[in-house]
């Protein structure tokens, strides 16, 4: 009989499900594209019916696998589960889902982001390690608050945690999500009393706090497919935070080294031993930048985000480039244009605006008639560099500047993406892994395996 444990990976273009060996080995990988909607406001939303659904999709399809490769194996021991931070559902006392979830990327509810107190806006960096924004979960509460939704005796679930509970967990909250919803001060991972009051919620609205990979309870049999009745149900975390592990040849420090994943977002990690001053995280904050616990207890995490994949995404989109194909041949010819004159050279006459992690609309401005797919999608990864380089450079301010970088994500297969971030990262290597996130909550599945044998 054969053991296996899978990681599930709630992405922002994608939902995967990696199933691994006990040695660790891929044995099946399921992926469906997240299906976001958007509302008659234009938000872009996730409901509930709509994520359920993705999920069981890729749990029948993962099944079906091992069904016909692996006839003789055991049910999945363990299913651990990691995705997004930021988006999330509240939930009722009784347990329903009171609105659909927002993107991260979302930018609804500026004016709830403008109607925060003075004395809050300005502590609010140092107090959650997080800048204060549309992204952070916390405005989407007082977005939901405004548009009615009754949120004074709410629980608010991340999206992993949601889904967790909705396989047959109980209400938790793992802690490095949990400190991405703004709600929870850094120091001692409490909730903030008086941001709570301004947003008309009680301390509930934080459920009990667990450790990442925790286990959680098991999945009901009648809410998933045969393979996994019965597995350990555990919540691996963050996903840029639980992608991090899976290059850490076993050393979950790392602290001289940038994790760069590159997906929707793009965002450098710098591990750290103790969460920086209150006055540095302010600082940071300004640069949106936030410091937050790791998925390893007793470990933090500096993190500098940009929108540089959602530009690349929107870009391709507006070239119509749909297929696999068109994708390489345009990938070939970015790097060209870059072997020909250098990064300045190569993006004349178009500028690139909109990377910054609390904007993510895509701005061009075409100055020149000579202007190719190539050149556009060249100032886009140069548009990129830059911001790169600013986070950096405050980054370095606060810490000792990293001596090398490793590079994840779904973009890592672009040679031209490899090549530009190599010109702005220190000692750049790249992941052979297609699903770091995947992998990573994959091996937090396997690890709460062996503790248990």
């Amino acid at each position: 009989m054969q053991t296996l444990v899978a990681g599930l990976d709630l992405g922002s273009t994608g939902i995967k499900l990696l199933v691994l060996d006990d040695q660790g080995h891929e044995v099946v990988l399921s992926r469906i594209d997240t299906p976001w909607q958007e509302d008659p406001t234009g938000s872009i939303v996730l409901p509930e019916e709509a994520l359920l659904a993705a999920v069981h999709e890729v749990l029948a399809d993962a099944a079906r696998q091992l069904a016909a490769r692996h006839p003789d194996a055991d049910p999945v021991e363990v299913l651990s589960v990691t995705g997004m931070g930021e988006s999330g559902f509240l939930l009722g006392p009784d347990d329903r889902v009171l609105a659909p979830a927002f993107a991260w990327f979302d930018l609804s509810g500026q004016y709830a982001v403008d109607a925060l107190p003075q004395d809050l806006r300005e502590e609010f960096a140092g107090r959650t390690g997080l800048p204060w924004g549309v992204q952070v979960s916390a405005a989407k509460i007082a977005h939901l608050r405004d548009l009615g939704t009754p949120v004074a005796a709410a629980r608010w679930l991340s999206l992993p945690e949601f889904v967790v509970h909705a396989l047959g967990g109980p209400v938790v909250a793992e802690r490095s999500l949990a400190a991405r919803t703004g709600l929870l001060q850094v120091e001692d991972g409490r909730v903030w009393p008086e941001l709570l009051a301004h947003l008309g919620v009680g301390p509930q609205i934080v459920p009990e706090l667990v450790d990442a990979g925790t286990p959680v309870g098991r999945a009901d049999p009648a809410r998933v497919p045969a393979a996994f009745a019965g597995s350990r149900l555990s919540i691996a975390g963050h996903d840029h935070l639980v992608s991090s592990l899976t290059g850490s040849d076993g050393d979950t420090s790392q602290e001289a080294r940038y994790h760069v994943s590159l997906g929707t977002a793009e965002v450098l990690l710098r591990v750290i031993d103790t969460p920086l001053t209150f006055d540095a995280r302010t600082r940071l904050g300004a640069y949106l930048i936030n410091c937050v616990p790791h998925v390893v207890p007793g470990r933090w995490v500096v993190v500098a985000g940009v929108k540089t994949g959602l530009l690349m995404r929107r870009t391709l989109a507006l070239l119509g480039m749909g297929d696999e194909e068109a994708r390489r041949s345009l990938d070939s010819a970015v790097l060209a244009l870059a072997e020909e004159g250098g990064s300045a050279a190569s993006t004349r006459g178009v500028s690139v605006a909109g990377a910054r992690n609390d904007d993510g609309e895509l701005s061009l401005r075409i100055g020149t008639d000579d202007v190719s797919p190539a050149l556009l999608m060249r100032a886009v990864l140069e548009h990129g560099n830059d911001e790169i380089a600013r986070l950096v450079e405050a980054m370095d301010a606060e810490l000792p500047p990293a001596t090398s970088a490793l590079l994840t994500g779904g973009w890592t297969s672009w040679a031209s993406v490899r090549e530009a971030r190599g010109r702005v990262l220190p000692r750049l290597e790249v992941s052979h892994r297609s699903q770091d996130t995947a992998y990573g909550a994959a091996l937090s599945a396997l690890s709460l395996r062996h503790a248990h044998h």
